[in-house]
């Protein structure tokens, strides 16, 4: 699908691609080595490297510039300790894809420090709207570095399956091959099965959902940018929307304030009855994720009740 090549021994499955991000991470860091991680970030990439007993090395990138880190951003964070970029394109929990003209900026950069390894989170390739995806593992200057993480859980809804996979330098994929054989061994040869079977047949299936979460994005976007003081952009994958709220932080409502988004958060659970996760879990406090993984009626009556519940805030 993507004009990419690897040989069977370059392949891990795993119980997940939590568990393949994870063995990647184990068997590349040493303690004090760095692992640049953009923010906003998926939650666990900067625990993981706290398990490796490793730095992360966090590169923020706001609303304003689409969630997404330049090359400048880039090359002013690596040092001699870096060890790893993790790159999660389309984004969890930004909904943010790197265009080809971006991951090759990026690529290019990565070019001048050959000890960098890029684990290129790709698990949401399918939930894209901008036609197809973009791997950085395309670019020759780089794709002997290039780890891609992958599986079935987001393009054809097997979260529970527990199936994902690395395709990466065989050296790699030898490491994490003896390292996920001492604790967990191989997944379910069942959901080993199951993967097979999406894997190999007729994927209208995941064409049709993608023209749904389309259409999802399309309504929870409208109805966001409706909500005074939100800041939205337009996701260009994935299924979340992650608008900045800071408006009001310091807004109460009785003898209840609003001091940032996990209070927001907590505050349109107990008020409005819908649960969205504060951003600072993603390192990003100024935002809130919206999962648009339901039905439109569902997220028309979400959208209302965060809108009323909001007007309260004084």
């Amino acid at each position: 699908e993507n004009a990419l090549e690897f040989t069977p021994d370059q392949i891990v499955v795993s119980n997940g691609a939590k568990q393949s991000i994870c063995n990647a991470i184990l068997s590349l860091i040493d303690p004090e080595d760095e692992v640049i991680i953009p923010a906003p970030y998926w939650v666990s990439y900067v625990e993981m490297v706290k398990l490796a007993e490793g730095k992360s090395v966090i590169i923020t990138a706001g609303i304003d510039q689409d969630f997404k880190i330049t090359p400048a951003q880039l090359e002013a964070a690596i040092t001699p300790k870096t060890k790893a970029l993790i790159l999660c394109s389309p984004s969890n929990p930004t909904g943010s894809v790197y265009s080809k003209d971006e991951l090759k900026a990026l690529a290019d950069v990565l070019a001048k420090y050959p000890r960098v390894i890029v684990l290129a989170d790709e698990i949401y390739e399918h939930i894209n709207y901008i036609g197809g995806h973009q791997s950085i593992a395309q670019f020759e200057n780089i794709r002997d570095r290039v780890a891609i993480i992958n599986g079935v859980s987001k393009a054809y809804a097997m979260t529970g399956w527990r199936i994902g996979f690395i395709a990466a330098p065989l050296w790699l994929a030898k490491a994490c091959n003896k390292l996920q054989s001492q604790y967990t061994s191989g997944p379910s040869s069942i959901a080993q099965k199951a993967s097979v079977a999406a894997f190999a047949g007729d994927q209208s299936c995941v064409g049709e959902m993608r023209k749904a979460f389309e259409r999802r994005r399309n309504l929870v976007v409208d109805l966001a940018k409706q909500i005074p003081g939100f800041k939205v952009n337009v996701p260009q994958g994935a299924f979340y929307l992650f608008p900045e709220v800071s408006y009001y932080f310091g807004k109460s409502f009785g003898n209840r304030k609003i001091e940032n988004a996990a209070d927001l958060a907590m505050f349109l659970l107990e008020e409005g009855h819908v649960a969205t996760v504060g951003g600072a879990a993603f390192g990003t406090p100024e935002c809130l994720r919206f999962s648009y993984a339901t039905s439109d009626e569902n997220l028309v009556e979400a959208l209302r009740r965060i809108k009323e519940a909001l007007a309260k805030l004084k």
